[in-house]
């Protein structure tokens, strides 16, 4: 039986999964973006195409929906356990054989996936593609011209100051936020919301707007209430500024979230056998005050904040 964790909008797989190798490159395809978060089309077994939120928050290669897994009859192949890094409970759920998926082009060969329902608030939605499924391909996420490319080669520092490093236990990418004086590791999550910082990290921080309570929030195995504040510092990934944002404060998860709100103002490039991020954009400073949308987690609070809102983290 595998064991794995599922994060705001992810699961991570502890154990690597089987290897896929695509082909020549550069391939792109339309990436939807709804609510900041990335669907692309794949087809399963030459069936299809079906609809996927692509996840760099989801440490294993797919998550099926259980529809998907009995509309194609996907075989077995074993169990996993889903835990959350809250550290409490968790679900069994049965691993499904793919034996191709094809997604802008590029096939991807022998994939377990996760069986697992998903909440479609922005319309059917038939599955996950993990961060992992990516690891012998350079992944793009063009969030200003709405494309996924997928490309062979390598990214390379050389002094470029929009490359950076990243660590990736679990499965998921995780680099070094700076807040202040304050360092953090966030994981960059283009299935989770906005900029989230664990709650045990506020009384180091300094706001310009005191955290109110203003969403709830759901994992696998907990419920908890979601704050929302200003920060009056800024904050930092590599060379990129976000001047005195509005950030959520989440007591169910270790670490920092960098989410669709934040990633959807850039073209985003992970190079999973370097262990290097490239992130392009039009700015180096950036003001995240404006809410995208008020049907999501957002960085900034409605008028009168609400604890009667019940936002789905997992």
């Amino acid at each position: 039986m595998q064991v794995l964790v599922v994060s705001a909008l992810a699961i991570l797989i502890a154990v690597a999964p089987p290897p896929s190798r695509p082909q020549s490159s550069p391939h792109s395809a339309p990436m939807e973006v709804l609510d900041g978060k990335p669907y692309v089309m794949a087809t399963v077994n030459g069936k299809g195409p079906f609809r996927f939120i692509l996840d760099t928050g989801t440490g294993g290669d797919a998550i099926v929906t259980s529809e998907l897994a009995g509309l194609l009859d996907l075989p077995e192949a074993g169990k996993a356990h889903l835990n959350d890094p809250s550290g409490q409970g968790g679900q069994p759920a049965h691993l499904r054989l793919i034996d191709t998926l094809s997604v802008a082009g590029v096939e991807f060969h022998a994939i377990k996936a996760i069986e697992h329902q998903l909440l479609n608030a922005e319309g059917p939605c038939d599955g996950v593609l993990g961060f992992t499924l990516f690891k012998r391909v350079l992944l793009t996420l063009d969030y200003p011209h709405s494309r996924i490319i997928l490309a062979d080669g390598q990214l390379e520092t050389d002094g470029d100051r929009r490359v950076h490093a990243f660590r990736m236990p679990d499965g998921v990418p995780i680099a070094d936020l700076t807040i202040g004086t304050v360092h953090i590791g966030a994981l960059l999550d283009s299935g989770g919301a906005g900029l989230s910082l664990p709650e045990r990290l506020t009384p180091q921080l300094r706001f310009s707007a005191e955290p109110t309570v203003f969403a709830r929030g759901e994992s696998l195995s907990s419920r908890f209430s979601i704050k929302a504040g200003r920060l009056a510092t800024d904050v930092r990934l590599g060379d990129i500024t976000f001047d005195q944002p509005w950030v959520e404060i989440n007591p169910a998860f270790p670490l920092a979230n960098f989410g669709s709100v934040p990633m959807q103002h850039f073209e985003i490039t992970f190079d999973q056998q370097n262990l290097l991020v490239r992130i392009d954009g039009p700015r180096k400073h950036v003001n995240l005050s404006v809410t995208p949308s008020p049907m999501r987690l957002i960085n900034q609070p409605p008028e009168k904040p609400s604890d009667r809102a019940l936002v789905p983290i997992g």
